[in-house]
């Protein structure tokens, strides 16, 4: 494909990209509906979905927190969601005047400010308990002695799946399979909704190799488990997305560069802000990095006499906002050949100019520095982790546990039989059951533990440990 395209071909590509098609239903989606289009009805079935509500007690960065105002996973994903419509309106309206045919047929910049807002809404829905924590602790307990012996029995694609788990994969297992519509095949969203929200339409053997002695320590992300690998074929073809440069799975759509663009956005913009409600930061030290973004460098950051910190925070935050909903968009216009033809290098704001650049690395590393390492958070990730290996030691050996067929009594012991009971109710939703496949019992599994919010997975492991207390 040739790094110049026609303008007609664009426009042609564009119109694959923003298909209003359905994964999972054969029927040809209706025209001209325009009051409620195919893509606000894909944003309403996530805000009507079980786990988007159960994103109200999953840890955006601070597990468990007790303080009134911190950013959860519900929340954040709110404000990812607000500024991606920005994004996917402004960057729409860019595109249109500069193709010659403008968008599609029947496409409007709403529209495709819609599919992102959509896609943004639904970017964290499949993350477990206790944010990266949680992923962190999946990957480490099947790298111990006793799960080691069972995925010796899977395909390589199928260990991979598990020691590199990744919520971004678990999000597009829920969307497309267990999130169920009326006729089952997930929750029947747009390919285009679907394509922008994979960040990563790969899966997990196009960026890990189960062999490399490294791995444990530099996981590769994905965002397909092999169980959806035939959805994720299908959802390909039909939006037209290029193989990757880099390996056999896809490129993304280039819509998934401006959702990550907002998640960026946020981080950089407002879940800075928590760490100075939490004494982790100072007003100074993310008020730096708003003038930053802002394109400003003053000798002298003070606060200003007549504000609170919030108020003036919420200015600059403002500020800053609009800057980058400006920059990014253009670099998304100037780059439209290089994300067609899946050939964009990095990021977005890798293509805006470089105060942007160093604000965003700066948000990044001051979150590091300063958040991520410190000693509160780091003693409520040990928690997390011992919560979800406990919760795994518990229940995972139910996707292995022999004769399944044979009456419950004398295939399994007393404690399984109860744990059977806890997860039947899941398995039943779903109209799955336990069978000879341990691969797809352990996802089942990883299904019932990851969907728990960060309260729940808490209180059912202190009660498997035999404590019966107050949840946090």
């Amino acid at each position: 494909m040739s790094n110049h395209l026609s303008f007609s071909s664009t426009t042609t590509q564009w119109s694959h990209l923003l298909s209003a098609q359905r994964l999972g239903s054969t029927k040809t989606p209706k025209a001209g509906e325009t009051t409620r289009s195919h893509f606000h009805k894909d944003y309403d079935r996530l805000v009507f979905s079980h786990s988007f509500r159960q994103l109200n007690q999953k840890t955006q960065v601070h597990p468990l927190t007790n303080q009134l105002g911190i950013h959860t996973r519900l929340t954040h994903s709110l404000e990812v969601s607000c500024i991606g419509r920005s994004l996917g309106m402004m960057a729409a309206e860019k595109l249109h005047d500069q193709l010659s045919s403008g968008l599609p047929a029947g496409v409007s910049p709403a529209d495709v400010g819609v599919i992102v807002q959509a896609a943004c809404l639904a970017h964290d829905i499949g993350n477990p308990p206790f944010g990266h924590a949680g992923e962190y602790a999946i990957r480490d307990w099947f790298r111990q002695p006793n799960p080691q012996v069972i995925l010796q029995n899977l395909s390589m694609n199928e260990q991979l799946d598990l020691l590199a788990y990744e919520g971004n994969a678990q999000g597009f297992r829920l969307l497309v399979r267990n999130e169920h519509h009326p006729d089952k095949d997930g929750m029947r969203l747009t390919c285009a909704t679907l394509g922008a929200f994979m960040k990563y339409p790969w899966l997990a053997t196009h960026s890990n190799d189960v062999n490399n002695p490294n791995m444990a320590s530099n996981v590769q992300k994905f965002g397909c488990f092999n169980s959806e690998s035939a959805q994720l074929e299908v959802l390909a073809a039909t939006l037209h997305l290029p193989r990757s440069e880099q390996h056999d799975g896809f490129a993304r759509h280039p819509l998934a560069y401006l959702l990550e663009a907002a998640d960026d956005i946020c981080y950089a913009l407002i879940d800075l802000e928590d760490g100075i409600n939490l004494n982790m930061l100072t007003y100074t030290d993310v008020a730096s990095i708003f003038y930053e973004l802002i394109g400003e460098r003053p000798s002298d950051i003070q606060l200003p006499a007549h504000m609170s910190v919030r108020q003036s925070l919420a200015s600059l935050r403002a500020r800053a906002m609009m800057r980058l909903v400006n920059t990014v968009t253009d670099a998304f216009v100037d780059n439209n050949d290089a994300l067609l033809a899946g050939k964009l290098h990095g990021s977005l704001f890798d293509h805006c100019e470089a105060s942007v650049q160093n604000g965003i690395h700066q948000a990044k590393q001051l979150a590091r520095e300063q958040i991520f390492n410190h000693p509160s958070k780091v003693r409520m990730e040990l928690m997390a982790n011992k919560c979800l290996h406990r919760l795994l030691d518990a229940f995972m050996p139910l996707s292995w546990t022999s004769n399944q067929t044979a009456p419950t009594s004398f295939s399994m012991s007393f404690e399984q039989q109860r744990l059977l009971r806890l997860l039947q109710p899941h398995l039943d939703e779903h109209h799955r059951e336990l069978t000879d496949n341990h691969y797809h019992n352990i996802l089942n599994i990883l299904d019932f533990v990851t969907g728990m919010n960060d309260h729940e997975a808490y209180r059912l492991a202190q009660e498997l440990q035999g404590h019966w207390g107050t949840m946090v």
